[in-house]
């Protein structure tokens, strides 16, 4: 049965796609069976996957809205299979209000396909709304990706306190699965100082492997492709392999 891990932080710019796309493509390398649920409006995971969202018949906005089957909407990539996100999923927040066991729509959506999998990463919306409660109930953990720069803990009280509110009330299962460093500057003592604080604040739950401030991790969503196809030999590539072996170990 897969293990469901969220990918979540309400802070934008945090490396949070990028993280979801990359992990699933060098998972999908390491040959596990992955699935990326994109459960952000933004849909940049869909197409940082190679996936139009122009030409999707079926996505999780139906599957979560509208009932449809969730094996209908998942599309198959060379880089992991993917349960593709649109634009119509920006008003799925307001719909969801008047559903039935709105908080666990999700949950119940990945249970269909969960056996699958050995692993389903969600990425959820930059917020805490009701998005990203489902994907909160839908999840057995959460990986955070903290970016090394200023105000980089600014709000993750709130997300631990979410996090506990969801635990205590909605989801118990849930735990921290990993804390991933991002855009990770070592020309500056400030990347590393906010490396040492993170680690302060989640002991045991840093990951080993810090991903860099890299240009060719910047580029690659352009091309609609993981950044291990766009350039593997680039240092965003490695770092992400790297975390991928640190991930499976964990799984494993």
């Amino acid at each position: 049965m897969g293990k469901i891990i969220a990918i979540v932080n309400q802070k934008g710019g945090v490396g949070k796609t990028t993280t979801a796309v990359n992990l699933t493509a060098t998972l999908h390398d390491l040959g596990l069976r992955v699935l990326l649920c994109d459960f952000d409006p933004q849909a940049n995971a869909t197409s940082g996957m190679g996936i139009s969202k122009r030409k999707l018949k079926k996505s999780v906005y139906d599957v979560v809205i509208n009932g449809e089957a969730t094996q209908n909407a998942i599309v198959s990539t060379p880089y992991g299979d993917v349960l593709p996100s649109t634009g119509e999923l920006a008003g799925a927040g307001v719909e969801l209000i008047a559903l039935e066991d709105r908080s666990y729509r999700l949950a119940k959506a990945l249970d269909q396909v969960k056996d699958k999998y050995d692993v389903i990463f969600i990425d959820c919306p930059p917020s805490l709304e009701l998005l990203t409660l489902n994907g909160l109930c839908a999840a057995d953990s959460i990986l955070v990706p903290v970016q090394c720069e200023y105000y980089a803990l600014e709000g993750l009280s709130d997300l631990m306190s979410t996090l506990r509110m969801v635990k205590r009330k909605l989801n118990p299962r849930l735990e921290i699965f990993g804390v991933a460093l991002t855009m990770f500057d070592g020309r500056t003592n400030f990347s590393t100082q906010v490396a040492q604080e993170v680690r302060r604040h989640f002991p045991g739950k840093v990951f080993a492997t810090v991903i860099p401030r890299n240009i060719r991790l910047a580029e690659a969503p352009s091309h609609g492709i993981p950044v291990t196809v766009y350039d593997r030999s680039s240092r965003g590539s490695k770092a992400y392999l790297a975390m991928a072996e640190e991930i499976k170990n964990k799984l494993m």
